[in-house]
């Protein structure tokens, strides 16, 4: 799907089912809104169930103030038409509740936005007003003049967060890397980590390197097992983003065919409504015509070629495990035997290693060391098939999650005793 080719309503419908099922705000909480070629405001109405949102709900705002729909539009569309009056090259506002960023104004804390790349990209900057009465001109007036200023995300004290952008969809995503920043971030603090973000000159430096070139090949025929193996990485990918695994665009997953080459996600494509077509095949080290593969397309290819028991390799971004990839911290799933038999000892590798030292770490990473975590980047789960690599990465989150919880009842958890661990490896030839 081209979101660019959705009609303004279609948008709006699509990213506020996101926001709501990803519960990033309530029912009645959350406002959109979308600013056309001819001036007119689309934007979400106010007290509709934003769970069931329609197209014909949608709102419109004319230039010369005009209301026009079945409803009347959001509360908050004074701030909406604030911001578009400041700022000519926003085109779309959002404006949710997720709890860990309205934590953060509580605090009077901003969130760190150095921790992964695509947030410090596409949130450079974030700036915060003092409250004001939801809807109220004086709030209006506070949020356009941080606009001016530049910024393109703004934390209202008490209330939520608003971003603004060229697109409604590069607002959604610049909001999805934020609420994941504050999850890890809350999610470092009950872990006792000390955070370690990315510095600008790291950033320009990654940015300065290339994916690998690879020639291209045009398919003669469709294979069945290819086809199937296309339909099955889309299931769960999608899976893994509905349990926010990953986010539009941060999640890389690859399946290997019994000839050796393998399927690989696309770069820059909408992992939600990720299609089969969109997936690259990989064979004989080119790519398939008209198409770009994701950029650790050259690490996948290592691994594959390296270990012939690892048939699927999963980079993703989940927020209790990223909480380890941001910090001192080690992920020690010896304190869950049951875990630690599938996992093993979790490493942790620099940032851009799967990227800049690819043979390196596909080296590292085997039947017998199927995980890894990346550090401000991702975790790496690898399987004998697509569903092994997938519950080997919900088995890293929920794993980091249950130490996370432990750690907010304010007790570490004790040890296994170290000769009953001793038995267990013996019984499992670990």
């Amino acid at each position: 799907m081209m979101f660019e080719m959705l009609h303004p309503a279609d948008q709006i419908v699509t990213l506020m089912n996101r926001i709501y099922d990803h519960n990033m705000t309530t029912a009645l909480g959350v406002n959109l809104s979308v600013r056309d070629a001819q001036g007119t405001v689309w934007i979400s109405p106010g007290g509709v169930d934003k769970g069931n949102l329609r197209r014909e709900d949608i709102m419109q705002i004319k230039p010369d103030g005009t209301i026009c729909g079945i409803y009347r539009p959001s509360a908050e569309y004074p701030f909406h038409l604030a911001i578009y009056k400041k700022r000519p090259d926003i085109k779309a506002v959002l404006h949710a509740h997720p709890p860990t960023a309205i934590a953060c104004t509580l605090l009077q804390k901003i969130p760190d936005t150095s921790l992964f790349i695509d947030t410090k990209k596409s949130v450079p900057r974030v700036s915060s007003v003092s409250y004001e009465i939801p809807g109220s001109s004086a709030l209006g007036d506070k949020l356009s003049r941080e606009f001016s200023k530049g910024t393109n995300a703004v934390l209202l004290e008490r209330h939520g967060v608003v971003i603004g952008d060229v697109t409604l969809y590069n607002a959604f995503r610049a909001f999805e890397n934020l609420v994941l920043c504050t999850n890890v971030q809350r999610n470092a603090k009950v872990i006792g980590g000390e955070l370690h973000g990315l510095s600008q000159e790291t950033v320009c430096d990654f940015d300065q390197k290339k994916a690998t070139e690879m020639e291209e090949f045009s398919p003669s025929e469709r294979l069945g097992e290819e086809l199937l193996a296309r339909r099955e990485l889309c299931s769960f990918i999608r899976r893994a983003y509905e349990k926010q695994f990953i986010t539009s665009e941060g999640g890389i997953f690859s399946q290997k065919l019994s000839d050796g080459s393998f399927l690989i996600t696309p770069d820059s494509k909408d992992r939600c409504d990720i299609r089969p077509e969109e997936l690259v095949w990989i064979k004989d080290g080119k790519r398939e015509s008209g198409k770009i593969p994701s950029a650790t397309v050259a690490f996948h290819e290592a691994v594959y070629a390296n270990d012939s028991s690892v048939r699927s390799i999963i980079e993703a971004r989940p927020a209790s495990v990223m909480a380890y990839a941001v910090t001192e911290k080690e992920l020690d799933v010896r304190l869950l035997p049951e875990i630690y038999i599938s996992l093993r000892n979790i490493k942790k590798y620099p940032f851009g290693t799967p990227f800049m030292n690819a043979e390196m770490l596909a080296d590292a990473i085997t039947g017998k060391n199927p995980t890894a975590i990346i550090e401000n980047d991702c975790v790496i789960a690898t399987g004998i098939s697509l569903l092994k690599a997938f519950d080997k990465l919900e088995m890293l989150e929920y794993s980091a999650k249950a130490l996370i919880e432990a750690s907010a009842f304010g007790e570490e958890p004790e040890s296994i005793d170290p000769e009953a661990f001793k038995e267990l490896e013996r019984a499992f030839n670990i």
